[in-house]
């Protein structure tokens, strides 16, 4: 722990009366399925790890404990598997934090299941827009982008370039449905142009490579940037260098957004990657990231409420005055209607982070934070 961060903790134990904090324990289980295998996306990618989410968890409860021990409180992790009676179980042991990578209709039944436990339930690894949206439930929070923060987060960055019409290509995955919707929605709100739009039909028994087809697709197109929405992976990494004309890519591929970069070393974050690599062996991912800060909410709620008592924390997550530090610049915290955790967003591609987002410029009347995502006017949530 860095010497600024241990001498705050100190201070604020010799601040704190002896009755304000009480000691015990607070467990966090950690709910994922195994990964589906299948064939790996490119022949550079092997299977995922096995402790992927789980590794940031992990640290996140090794921050909270080396904080925690100073005002009598710690924390347990749970690992549990996830399906039929698993929020009995979790009521059963008094566990009232969950952080989960699920699939958003697991994640649903969970929700629904638990509704009246006082469970949290933190979203780690699901993108979906619809469970920020008509799907949202009140005890659902969301430490994972969307993918309309995602799809924002690029807009701004592409037409603070002025590079506003763009053409698309959408794999037939739903997720690549999914996907190229947030970027139609986001063109639409920060004044791009989707020029052109096709689906990809190439077939790997195809007699021409897909090389050949990204070139032959984008022969005729006039547009600044060409994006992708593939996030199976099924034929995004062959965009780049391969379009007809010069042009770049973003979206799955290319240039993309996302909360966590391995590459990202600003802020702090070059420390809280060395801990990450020291403790998995392996760089942070972005579950593992969305795990890290899920974890870490708790931890800082838990403190700034000088509890261990469930309902207390739960409030503090939830109260606008909430603020965590991610590494980011900025602190972050969850948004009141949604559940979505309100955070930069870093833009980059494979081997760099090119910028953040939100840029500058692009102002909301609150917090430009909210310029990402669904904002309060325009969301369709009724928490249930």
């Amino acid at each position: 722990m860095p010497l600024s961060r241990l001498s705050f903790l100190m201070a604020l134990v010799l601040l704190l009366p002896p009755s304000a904090v009480r000691a015990g324990e607070i467990r966090i289980a950690w709910l994922s399925m195994p990964a589906a295998v299948g064939r790996a996306p490119s022949v550079l990618d092997g299977p995922p790890p096995r402790d992927l989410g789980l590794a940031g968890l992990r640290l996140a409860l090794a921050d909270n404990n080396a904080g925690g021990r100073f005002v009598g409180q710690s924390f347990r992790l749970a690992e549990m598997e996830p399906g039929a009676g698993v929020a009995e179980r979790l009521a059963k042991e008094g566990i009232r934090f969950a952080v989960a990578d699920l699939p958003a209709a697991e994640l649903l039944r969970l929700a629904d299941a638990a509704r009246d436990s006082g469970l949290v339930l933190i979203n780690a690894g699901a993108e979906d827009d619809i469970l920020r949206e008509a799907e949202c439930r009140a005890n659902l929070l969301h430490t994972v982008p969307s993918r309309a923060m995602q799809a924002d987060a690029l807009a701004q960055v592409l037409v603070r370039r002025n590079w506003k019409k763009w053409a698309m290509l959408v794999g037939p995955a739903p997720e690549d449905q999914a996907r190229a919707a947030a970027i139609r929605r986001a063109a639409r709100k920060f004044g791009a142009r989707i020029v052109a739009e096709r689906p990809w039909t190439y077939t790997r028994d195809a007699q021409r490579g897909a090389e050949g087809e990204v070139a032959a697709v984008t022969r005729d197109w006039s547009y600044d940037v060409l994006m992708v929405a593939d996030e199976t992976n099924e034929f995004g990494d062959t965009a780049p260098f391969n379009t007809f004309d010069p042009r770049p890519v973003a979206g799955t591929q290319g240039l993309a957004a996302t909360a966590w970069h391995p590459a990202h070393d600003q802020w702090g974050a070059a420390q809280a990657q060395s801990r990450f690599r020291a403790q998995a062996g392996r760089a942070m991912a972005e579950k593992d990231f969305a795990a890290w800060v899920a974890g870490r909410a708790v931890g800082e709620a838990a403190m700034r409420a000088r509890s261990v008592e469930p309902s207390r924390i739960a409030a503090m997550l939830r109260s606008p005055d909430f603020a965590l530090p991610v590494y980011k610049g900025r602190t972050a915290g969850f948004r009141s209607w949604d559940g979505q955790l309100r955070q930069p967003m870093l833009v980059g591609w494979a081997r760099n982070v090119v910028t953040t987002a939100p840029q500058e410029g692009f102002l909301h009347p609150v917090t430009d934070l909210d310029t990402l995502g669904t904002d309060k006017g325009e969301n369709a949530c009724v928490s249930r």
